[in-house]
């Protein structure tokens, strides 16, 4: 006879997993639970359903994003609605957390598009210079075997865009969670959906600002990604590459000040300048940069090289003074110090567009606030 309580325990810790983002699919994270929950074998009848971990999820979304998780849902239905009416052509529908309310923090917007070529897809993208990676997934399920051609859009939100066959334009989808036909929405349905659920939006106003706006983090990729190839002496720096460098010194500024966006900021972009001008890299990053971060953030970049020289011991008076007299002085020498320890051959970093995901996210937490 099935156990409740031992299925409502299990289905809590797979939807802590997934919630933590430890565990991404449902059935690895039901099975880790149930091995930490019982110690032992487990029935099936004890597992829980994944729509059972899906509303537990959405219980640790509620209490712990609160008023934010409604904002959020908005804006990534009304920019859902924005890529929707610039890919027209290929019949996108929604789908989704975004669809069907159940976002939480670090949601993707999930778009279905159907062509029988990639190409015409990615050339309406790069028109539009939106940034985006294409990802062929081979899945193998009841003995067959498909490849799914997914576009990751990067945008103030993620988007996951999976590209079918035109003729499965009409084709029921069965989800995964429910077991029953997939909702999706069309760019009209998705329409009456904000008109219904968001009443207080002018979606043609919030469209508008969504065009005029300019997005710092799509900048701060496109600055970010050249630095692979930007090689540096490894006498001073034996870890490689200006972004392994980068990306090491964000990772150990995130474990000094994991709630300091502006100080994260200058951290992962201190050394944007090198992909453009390696003779100046300190002013050629701060020009590039200009009205996209704080006066704060400018001021790290800008001296976190005379930071060095401070620490040596070889910065003239003048320099110390001026560099002692800031609010940021303590800040601007933690930098250096995150910017020294950065360079460890072998070290284990994220990504770019996690460490952008990263950023994205506290900016929204400090907006909520």
């Amino acid at each position: 006879m099935p156990d409740p309580k031992l299925r409502r325990a299990i289905a809590f810790e797979a939807a802590r997993l997934m919630y933590a983002r430890t565990e991404s699919e449902y059935f690895t994270a039901k099975r880790k639970a149930a091995d930490r929950v019982c110690r032992g074998s487990v029935k099936p009848s004890d597992l829980p359903s994944n729509a059972e971990i899906r509303d537990l999820i959405q219980e640790f979304a509620r209490t712990h994003e609160g008023d934010r998780r409604t904002a959020d849902l908005k804006d990534m239905r009304l920019h859902a609605l924005r890529l929707m009416k610039l890919l027209a052509r290929f019949r996108p529908r929604l789908i989704g957390s975004v669809m069907t309310g159940h976002t939480r923090k670090g949601s993707d917007i999930d778009l279905h598009l159907f062509s029988d070529h990639l190409e015409p897809v990615t050339s309406v993208l790069d028109e539009e210079g939106v940034q985006y990676d294409v990802e062929r997934k081979q899945i193998t399920k009841h003995n067959e075997t498909r490849v799914f051609t997914h576009v990751h859009v990067y945008d103030v939100f993620p988007f996951e865009l999976t590209v079918y066959a035109e003729d499965k334009a009409h084709y029921v989808f069965t989800s995964s969670i429910t077991g029953k036909p997939i909702e999706r929405a069309t760019t009209k349905e998705l329409e009456e959906l904000i008109a219904r659920e968001h009443p207080e939006v002018n979606v043609a106003d919030a469209l508008a600002e969504q065009e005029a706006a300019v997005d710092p983090h799509q900048v701060f990729r496109l600055l970010l990604l050249p630095l692979e190839r930007v090689k540096q002496n490894p006498k001073w720096h034996p870890e490689g590459d200006v972004l392994y460098h980068s990306l090491q010194v964000f990772e150990q500024a995130k474990d000094a000040r994991p709630w300091d966006e502006e100080f994260l900021t200058a951290a992962l972009l201190h050394d944007v300048g090198k992909g453009i001008d390696p003779y100046d890299h300190v002013a050629a990053g701060v020009q590039a940069l200009e009205g996209l971060i704080t006066e704060r953030t400018a001021f790290l970049i800008e001296n976190h090289m005379l930071a060095q020289e401070y620490k040596a011991g070889t910065l003239g008076h003048r320099g110390r003074v001026r560099l002692e007299a800031s609010d940021d002085f303590e800040d601007l020498l933690e930098l250096r110090e995150c910017d020294d320890r950065g360079r460890v051959p072998g070290a284990v970093v994220g990504t770019v567009d996690e460490a952008l995901g990263f950023l994205r996210e506290l900016e929204r937490s400090n907006r909520g606030k």
